[in-house]
C-alpha cells in the first residue's frame, strides 16, 4: 500500500466532534460542540418551509445565489459601513469552516508562514497544514488572553504571510480591543501580510466590550479576508452557510478555490436565509439580551462549584480550571465528567500549542433550564468527587 499523505500525521480528527460522540454514547449534556438546543426564529423556519416548496432544488450560482448575496451585502454594509458589492466583494461558502480554508488557500502558498494565536479554534492550524502553509503560534497570555507586542512583532518579522484572528475568540471568549487590532494592523502593513478574520460571533459581545470589524480599520480593507457565518447569529449551525468578504482582487481568487472545494452552498437554505439577513436591529438586541442571561446563569452555576473559570467578553464559551481536581490530564477529566457527572466539555489542551492541561471548555448556547441542570450536575458531581 502506498504511503498516505504525511501532512495528515501532524494533527488529529476534531476533538470537539469526538467529545460530541462520547456525549451521545453516555447520554450526557453536550456543552462541548457549540450548537443550541433551541429552535431558530420561527420566521426563518417558515421561510425554509416555503423555500423547500419552491423552485430552489438545483445548483445556485457557485459563489452564492443572487438574492442571498444581495441580502448579505446589505446586512454587512449596515453593520460595518463598508460599501459591499454583492457581485464583486463576497463568496458564499459551506459554513465558516470552508470560508476559513478558502481564505487560507487564497492568501498562502505552500511553505508560507501563518500566525495563529494560542489558544485557537482547532481548525486553524489544520487549515494551514492542509494548505501547505506553516502555522506559527503566538501565545495569548491568561487570564486576559493578551498578546505580547514583542512576541507578535517577532512572528511577523520572521516572514509571516498572514495572521488568523478570531474575534470574538473561541475558546477564550476574548474580544480584541480597538487598540490591539490597530497594533496588529500596523504590523500587517509594515510586513505586508494578509489578515484572515473569523468573525462568526460578531453579534455576541458582552458590555462594556465592543466588536471592531477589522476591515474597517484604516488601510485594512485591501489586505483582509473577513469570514463569517449565519450559524451562531441565527442558531442554524446545521445549515452550513458562511461567507468570505474581501476586495475584488482577492474574491476573484477565493471564488476559484471555493468552486473546486464544494461548488456551492445549498440553494434552498440560501433562499430561506434571506429572511434572517433582513431582520431589524431589534433582533440583534434581543439576541444579545438572551446571551447575557445565558452567560449569567451558567457562570453562576460554575461559581457554585468553587472552581475558577474565565469570564467571556464575547462568544459563548468559558474555560473551567479543573487543576484542583487532581486529574493527570484534561482529557481524563473531560471523559470522567461525561461518564460520571453527565456533562461534556472539551479538553482545553486541544486549543493550545503550549502544554496546557488545566482547562475544560464549556459552551452555554443552550436553554436556561439546560444550563441550570448542567450546573446542578457539575456542582453535585464535583462535591462527590472522583
Amino acid at each position: 500500500m502506498p504511503q498516505p499523505a504525511r501532512r495528515l500525521e501532524v494533527f488529529t480528527e476534531s476533538v470537539i466532534r469526538e467529545m460530541t460522540r462520547l456525549s451521545n454514547r453516555h447520554g450526557s449534556i453536550n456543552l462541548a460542540q457549540g450548537f443550541p438546543d433551541f429552535d431558530p426564529p420561527v420566521e426563518l423556519v417558515d421561510a425554509l418551509a416555503a423555500a423547500i416548496r419552491g423552485p430552489h432544488h438545483q445548483y445556485a450560482v457557485t459563489w452564492g445565489a443572487p438574492r442571498f448575496r444581495q441580502a448579505l451585502a446589505a446586512k454587512h454594509q449596515r453593520f460595518t459601513g463598508l460599501e459591499i458589492d454583492p457581485d464583486r466583494h463576497l463568496v458564499v461558502t459551506c459554513g465558516s469552516t470552508e470560508a476559513m480554508m478558502v481564505s487560507m488557500m487564497t492568501a498562502c502558498d505552500p511553505g508560507d508562514k501563518v500566525i495563529v494565536f494560542s489558544p485557537f479554534y482547532e481548525n486553524y492550524a489544520a487549515d494551514a497544514i492542509l494548505s501547505g502553509a506553516v502555522p506559527v503560534h503566538v501565545p495569548l497570555h491568561a487570564p486576559g488572553f493578551t498578546f505580547d507586542p514583542d512576541e507578535l512583532r517577532r512572528a511577523f518579522a520572521a516572514g509571516a504571510k498572514a495572521i488568523v484572528i478570531c474575534n470574538p475568540a473561541n475558546p477564550s471568549g476574548k474580544v480584541f480591543t480597538r487598540e490591539e487590532l490597530l497594533f496588529i494592523a500596523g504590523l500587517a502593513e509594515e510586513f505586508d501580510a494578509f489578515v484572515l478574520m473569523d468573525e462568526v460571533y460578531e453579534h455576541i459581545v458582552y458590555a462594556p466590550h465592543q466588536h471592531t470589524y477589522f476591515a474597517t480599520l484604516p488601510g485594512m480593507w485591501e489586505r483582509t479576508l473577513s469570514c463569517g457565518s449565519l450559524s451562531k447569529t441565527y442558531s442554524i449551525t446545521g445549515w452550513r452557510l458562511g461567507h468570505v468578504i474581501a476586495p475584488e482582487a482577492l474574491i476573484s481568487r477565493a471564488r476559484k478555490v471555493h468552486d473546486f472545494l464544494t461548488v456551492g452552498a445549498a440553494a434552498p437554505l440560501q433562499e430561506a436565509a434571506v429572511t434572517a439577513l433582513q431582520f431589524p436591529d431589534s433582533y440583534y438586541a434581543e439576541l444579545q439580551r438572551d446571551y447575557d442571561r445565558k452567560r449569567d446563569v451558567f457562570l453562576d452555576c460554575l461559581r457554585a462549584t468553587g472552581l475558577h473559570f474565565t469570564e467571556p467578553q464575547g462568544a459563548y464559551y468559558t474555560l473551567l480550571d479543573i487543576s484542583p481536581l487532581g486529574f493527570a490530564t484534561d482529557t481524563s477529566a473531560a471523559e470522567w465528567l461525561t461518564r460520571e457527572v453527565g456533562v461534556t466539555g472539551v479538553p482545553g489542551s486541544s486549543f493550545f500549542r503550549e502544554p496546557e492541561h488545566r482547562y475544560i471548555r464549556f459552551h452555554f448556547a443552550k436553554k436556561e433550564e439546560t444550563l441550570r441542570t448542567a450546573g446542578e450536575k457539575l456542582t453535585a458531581g464535583l462535591r462527590r468527587g472522583r
